[in-house]
């Protein structure tokens, strides 16, 4: 019965020791996976891209290993990206639905969708010529369309939809943050 709570005792040493070697390597992967201003990438958090492919694949977690929660079927979708992982990021689409994707299948080309917010509304917003509210208007875009934003000055963004461009107000579009400049 002695030599039993001995070998116990030694699993049990052996376990606490597997422990101690794995908590300080999982505190290390933590660090990796930021939330801060900037990334391990060196780009700041969160910021917008786009999807590069038309297939994309949002998992539940940072690896091939994860399962799919979701799949987008449209390249040029807006995603924010909040967290990084080593080649992984945790984005957040128009929708709130959060997720990780390989950073191969994003792109930094910035685009937009259209006050996703009303979408299923008769509502049409205004592309305007120019950057202000009495600018002639080039066309009407309808909740939920994508666009390539080509610049935004905090205020205003240029955009571009099949070909038509013009300026919509920044805080009808989801993919440029309030008072956020961007240049092409």
């Amino acid at each position: 019965m002695l030599k039993c709570l001995v070998v116990d005792s030694r699993r049990v040493f052996a376990a606490m020791l597997a422990v101690s070697v794995l908590l300080p390597a999982a505190a290390a992967a933590q660090d990796r996976m930021t939330t801060g201003s900037i990334g391990p990438s060196g780009l700041p958090l969160p910021r917008f891209v786009s999807l590069k492919s038309a297939k994309v694949n949002l998992r539940i977690g940072p690896g091939l290993n994860y399962p799919v929660d979701w799949m987008y079927l449209k390249s040029g979708l807006p995603m924010e990206i909040i967290q990084e992982f080593d080649n992984w990021r945790k984005v957040r689409d128009a929708d709130g639905t959060e997720g990780w994707v390989n950073q191969s299948l994003l792109s930094g080309r910035r685009t937009a969708i259209i006050t996703p917010w009303q979408r299923g509304k008769e509502a049409r917003l205004p592309l305007r010529k120019e950057a202000r509210d009495d600018a002639p208007m080039v066309a009407e875009i309808e909740p939920g369309v994508v666009g390539t934003i080509r610049t935004c000055n905090g205020e205003w963004c240029e955009m571009e939809f099949s070909g038509t461009r013009g300026w919509i107000s920044q805080s009808q579009v989801w993919g440029a943050y309030p008072d956020e400049t961007v240049s092409d």
